[in-house]
């Protein structure tokens, strides 16, 4: 009877001294189940970085796959000064959404380009609006001091990753274009040159059309 008594005591002690453990398993496991998307999608983004950690002065491609019209869910973000951006509010001109992060090389290397292309085209109804996975904008505007190229368009905060699973997005940086009426008509998965003639004459080209 005493060694049992003695048994349930340190039992008692183990439950007590683990609690607070068990409790933070939990809240880990919780947070595992509501952000599969956000984990899914930086595990997948880690693999397709590989090929370019390894070959850093590998020119990027300009190819862009059309893709058959779909119309563009809308959604709402905020940029750097807090403001807030539909996509709505930009029906009628052609936009090239661009999701990045600060940690991704290829995103790093092609933001010189969409600068180029932006200043290029933003006059006939051209926008960019680069939509940063789940960092704060204390760690954007850093990042942006950093770079070549100070990005004049639109920044803005998809923190939890909402926006981007609309968009199916598999891997970073994808680009998606969209022409007048708002619609998904070409993609991109991985870094590419944006400041080249033939990504200008698709470009032209969804200008041109009403």
């Amino acid at each position: 009877m005493k060694h049992i008594k003695e048994q349930s005591k340190k039992s008692a002690v183990r439950q007590q001294k683990y609690h607070p453990l068990r409790k933070g398993v939990k809240c880990i496991a919780k947070y595992l189940a509501v952000n599969r998307h956000v984990i899914r999608l930086a595990i997948i983004s880690s693999f397709s970085l590989i090929p370019l950690h390894a070959h850093a002065d590998e020119e990027l491609s300009h190819h862009l796959s059309p893709v058959s019209p779909q119309q563009a869910a809308d959604f709402t973000l905020q940029d750097m000064d807090d403001k807030s951006h539909s996509l709505k509010d930009y029906r009628g001109k052609v936009i090239m959404l661009n999701f990045w992060a600060t940690w991704c090389p290829p995103c790093r290397k092609e933001m010189p380009s969409m600068e180029s292309i932006y200043q290029k085209f933003k006059k006939q109804g051209f926008v960019i609006l680069a939509i940063n996975q789940w960092e704060s904008p204390d760690i954007v505007f850093v990042y942006t001091g950093e770079l070549s190229v100070t990005p004049t368009f639109p920044i803005l905060f998809d923190r939890k990753g909402n926006t981007s699973r609309m968009f199916g997005v598999k891997g970073l940086p994808t680009t998606v274009l969209l022409n007048r009426k708002g619609q998904v008509v070409f993609r991109a998965i991985g870094g590419r040159n944006f400041n080249h003639p033939d990504v200008y004459k698709v470009i032209r080209t969804l200008l041109s059309e009403k």
